[in-house]
């Protein structure tokens, strides 16, 4: 392969690093994924500052992955929440992946704070890479051939 005579403008990975690849939008996807939805208990729980945290939740929505859902309580002003959308539960594999390497390869896999389990059946969830064939075999990154597209 001549991966370096590849034009890589149009580059996936680019393209999806543009979107999410920035610390502070993955831990504002890792929370909405486990559940939170406002502003303030964003900022609370991932301790950024208000102008990073607004940035990021305009971008988040602007691209499609978080929609803003405005709601009132008794007394007070329109505020938003943020929810995932279609695009944005999309990403769960990759935030599974991530959290499944940190397990892995950084720090102590026993002082996560967040086990993922099959609802139905209580079984810890992994995240496989497998062949689309008949075989679907479980593979590893040397096990594979990435061939440039002309």
């Amino acid at each position: 392969m001549k991966w370096l005579e590849t034009d890589t403008e149009n580059c996936p990975v680019h393209r999806t690093l543009d979107l999410v690849g920035e610390k502070w939008t993955l831990l504002i996807l890792r929370d909405a994924f486990n559940g939170v939805r406002r502003y303030d208990d964003f900022r609370r729980h991932i301790g950024l500052s208000e102008a990073v945290l607004a940035d990021r939740l305009r971008k988040l929505v602007a691209s499609g992955i978080l929609r803003a859902v405005p709601y009132r309580e008794p007394g007070a002003r329109t505020r938003n929440e943020y929810r995932l959308t279609s695009k944005g539960v999309d990403l769960w594999p990759v935030m599974l992946a991530l959290k499944q390497w940190g397990d892995t390869h950084t720090g102590d896999p026993a002082a996560s704070p967040l086990d993922v389990h099959h609802t139905a059946c209580g079984s810890p969830v992994e995240v496989v890479v497998r062949c689309a064939g008949e075989d679907a075999e479980v593979l590893t990154a040397r096990e594979v051939t990435a061939t440039p597209r002309p």
